[in-house]
């Protein structure tokens, strides 16, 4: 080979290792501390950048995204000595890569121990309960401290959270005893407000149906009352504008007289004191019958007598003599509507005895029923 060509060949050597060593490439969301002769020179920003070949060197490479740190489970003692073990999630950010690379040696581990004393402090002001339900006042504590203490070391804390909480073994039992005791209790409550609602709502259809029916009742009876006042004032009504007989009248009054004590139900009834009078005018309603056979002569003065006297009522019934025929066959009469109304009261008393008496035969049954 010739002597020219291995000098040239080192000589480009050389400087291609000079220009390798000079341009540094950044990547994006990156920092680059240079150091030269070991002493801090600058941060590299992102892109193409120069240095000076062999006084110039790369110390530390940092990545400024923001980054989550999970640290284990420490034990911390309550304020009520119970031992929990807790799971913190730190979400930090480097805002000055000098800072955190000359600062502090370990980054990561002074901000993990820092979580751990910040929280045995804050943790250890709390019993058990007011541990498990506080934890949004745990994270403001710990973020507090944490974003204060790192502050000069370039490093900015975002976001801490508690991840678990684990009491001892026979806590967790102790406590589900006590949560299905709870729900125990509110199924009760539950129950027992269901059962009352229920016989409210009961009580209050029981009543709502009771005012309906008592109000049915009553429109019952009115309506039944009307039907017979409207009854008896139209009968009242054709009565007095038929202008009917006291005869007639009589005889409807005796007939309905056995009426009286027709039903079963029927324990006391009242004979009217009218008996005697209606009688005497059925008495009289037969006497003005007269006899088959028997003929009186009209004189022309009686009847005259009897025109004149039509216009009033009591000229209707004649006078007779005791001796003649139609008397006798009128007192035959009376007596014979005397004799009917008296059975008819005879029966009346004999059937509301039968009621009375629960060991009576019936009427119509014999002894060998």
């Amino acid at each position: 080979m010739d002597p020219v060509v291995i000098p040239i060949l080192v000589a480009a050597i050389v400087v291609v290792f000079l220009v390798a060593s000079t341009v540094r490439i950044v990547p994006q969301a990156r920092r680059y501390n240079i150091e030269r002769f070991g002493r801090y020179r600058r941060t590299l920003q992102p892109g193409l950048n120069f240095v000076v070949p062999v006084a110039d060197r790369v110390n530390t490479k940092l990545d400024v995204r923001e980054q989550v740190y999970s640290s284990d489970p420490r034990p911390v003692i309550t304020e009520d000595n119970l031992v929990v073990n807790i799971d913190t999630v730190l979400y930090y950010q480097i805002t000055d890569p000098r800072a955190a690379a000359y600062e502090v040696a370990d980054y990561l581990q002074a901000i993990d121990q820092l979580t751990v004393t910040t929280l045995r402090n804050v943790i250890g002001s709390m019993d058990l309960e007011e541990t498990l339900t506080s934890r949004e006042e745990i994270n403001s504590r710990l973020r507090a401290v944490l974003d204060d203490a790192t502050g000069k070391w370039g490093i900015r804390v975002n976001r801490v959270e508690i991840k678990a909480i684990d009491p001892p073994h026979t806590i967790k039992e102790a406590m589900e005893k006590q949560m299905r005791a709870e729900r125990d209790k509110r199924a009760a409550i539950l129950h027992a407000e269901g059962e009352r609602q229920a016989k409210i709502l009961t009580a209050e259809g029981t009543k709502q149906k009771d005012i309906l029916e008592a109000q049915g009742t009553q429109q019952a009876m009115i309506l039944r009352a009307d039907g017979e006042a409207k009854a008896v004032e139209l009968v009242f009504q054709a009565v007095h504008r038929n202008n009917a007989d006291p005869k007639v009248l009589a005889y409807k009054y005796l007939e309905t007289l056995p009426h009286l004590a027709s039903s079963d139900n029927n324990t006391f009834w009242v004979i009217p004191g009218e008996l005697t009078e209606a009688v005497r005018t059925v008495t009289r309603a037969f006497g003005d019958q007269p006899v088959a056979g028997a003929h009186t002569p009209a004189q022309p003065e009686e009847a005259a007598t009897a025109g004149v006297d039509d216009a009033s009522p009591e000229s209707r019934v004649p006078e007779l003599d005791a001796g003649s025929p139609v008397s006798l066959d009128a007192a035959a009469a009376a007596d014979e509507a005397e004799k009917q109304a008296a059975a008819a009261v005879s029966d009346a008393k004999a059937e509301a005895a039968a009621a009375m008496s629960p060991k009576a035969p019936h009427r119509g049954q014999t002894s060998g029923d």
